[in-house]
């Protein structure tokens, strides 16, 4: 076994990444960019110093850990997370709720979370958010609240008009906002994660799990459920969706935002993970009325990554996707297939179907329809061979039946395209 190879084995026993995941390359790209830096004349030297110097291996996952993310990138998750706290804050006036975000990288996601709790009308005192992330050096410019152009990727952004001041370093993050986020350094492999703090109501983890190799996966799912109350949702990434599926959460009836809860005490994982057929999902909690922004264009979450111009379509078919993704959003799963399909009918291979197709498999996905699924992303991908939100897809429904090899291949020409886009 190379050096290169236990290093790889390393960061796979500390943190659970995968270096299939990301590309072996990546890994040593920050290989090399630490051996450059403690001035290491080659790997196995790098390897010497990585196992005696004090703070090396923290400074190894600082070079591989690379944050992509932005405010309000999971915009449909976050307004239903705004309107399910809303519901359970104004149901219950005593108690605080308690929200976990992780990995919170930078301090968009967690950030994000409190701007819509705040625009739900939940009021500050009422919740707090626990931000965790494995980098220091994230978590310092999470600290730091100061944020670039680059962090306001998606529209709307009406949010930075009310929480953010404009200066001449960039914007700089409301103190309210901040205030409602404590950031803490750790890692989800840690079977003791968070392990004396009570368990939160509502739990962010998306597009984590996909970095992890199928053993590391089944752990870290079930430290996410420890990590969540009896009657809290644990949202996770589109690509991950079959993975908690599979350890017998069940979805809460939302398309698209990729929400589970714990199954009834009642019912066996076997029966939850393979329910009868025709049988109907339950219906999801009554939302109430709250002040939330106006909903925006709903689409197939992106793949991590994904640069924000290949995710908001800019072809004549952008609002009927909308249209479409709104119907599912309101639970009309079938109606929404089938106003998808006469779309597809109508345009065919035309420019831009390569969404329309992978938006039918995210429905047939949500609709408990594998085998249409897999149909539906394939052809996605013959039209467009690099369309990642696709490639995701796809890799999770074949890592659920088994086929972890194809399901890395997709990943790695996911990351490919990623890497290429980036330079």
């Amino acid at each position: 076994m190379s050096t290169a190879t236990h290093i790889e084995a390393l960061l796979k026993a500390r943190i659970g990444l995968d270096a299939d995941a990301i590309g072996s390359g990546a890994v040593e790209r920050a290989v090399r960019e630490r051996s450059h830096a403690v001035q290491a004349a080659d790997t196995q030297a790098y390897w010497n110093l990585l196992h005696g110097t004090a703070g090396e291996f923290q400074a190894l996952i600082e070079a591989v850990v690379v944050p992509e993310t932005w405010f309000f990138r999971h915009r449909e998750a976050l307004l239903a997370l705004g309107r399910f706290a809303a519901e359970r804050a104004f149901a219950d006036g005593t108690r605080a709720l308690r929200v976990l975000s992780l990995p919170c990288s930078t301090g968009e996601e967690p950030y994000s979370i409190a701007m819509a709790l705040l625009d739900a009308g939940v009021p500050a005192a009422r919740f707090c958010i626990d931000a965790v992330d494995i980098s220091a050096r994230a978590l310092a410019r999470a600290r730091q609240g100061e944020y670039g152009a680059n962090a306001f990727r998606s529209g709307p952004l009406d949010f930075r008009d009310r929480y953010f001041t404009a200066g001449p370093a960039g914007y700089a993050l409301d103190p309210r906002v901040r205030a409602q986020v404590r950031l803490l350094q750790g890692n989800l492999v840690d079977p003791d994660l968070l392990a004396g703090e009570p368990p939160y109501d509502f739990v962010f983890c998306r597009n984590l799990l996909i970095y992890f190799a199928a053993p590391d996966q089944r752990r870290a799912v079930q430290t996410l459920a420890r990590l969540t109350m009896a009657d809290g949702l644990l949202f996770v990434g589109p690509a991950e969706a079959s993975l908690l599926s599979a350890q017998g959460m069940v979805p809460v009836g939302l398309p698209l935002t990729f929400a589970f809860r714990k199954p009834s005490p009642r019912a066996t994982p076997a029966a939850i993970a393979h329910p009868p057929q025709g049988a109907r999902m339950a219906a999801p909690p009554r939302l109430p009325r709250s002040p939330v922004p106006a909903r925006p264009v709903v689409r197939p979450a992106p793949a991590p990554g994904t640069p924000a111009a290949t995710v908001m379509p800019g072809h004549a078919h952008a609002s009927e996707l909308a249209r479409i993704a709104g119907m599912a959003d309101r639970g009309e799963l079938e109606a929404a297939g089938a106003a998808c399909q006469a779309l597809l009918d109508r345009i065919g291979t035309d420019a831009g179907a390569a969404g329309a197709w992978c938006m039918q498999g995210v429905l047939h996905d949500a609709a408990g329809r594998t085998a249409q699924a897999h149909a539906a992303y394939r052809k996605a991908l013959y039209l467009d061979p690099a369309h990642q939100e696709s490639l995701y897809h796809l890799a999770a429904l074949l890592d659920t039946e088994g086929d972890h090899d194809g399901a890395m291949r997709l990943r790695q020409r996911a990351q490919r395209h990623t890497r290429k886009h980036h330079g």
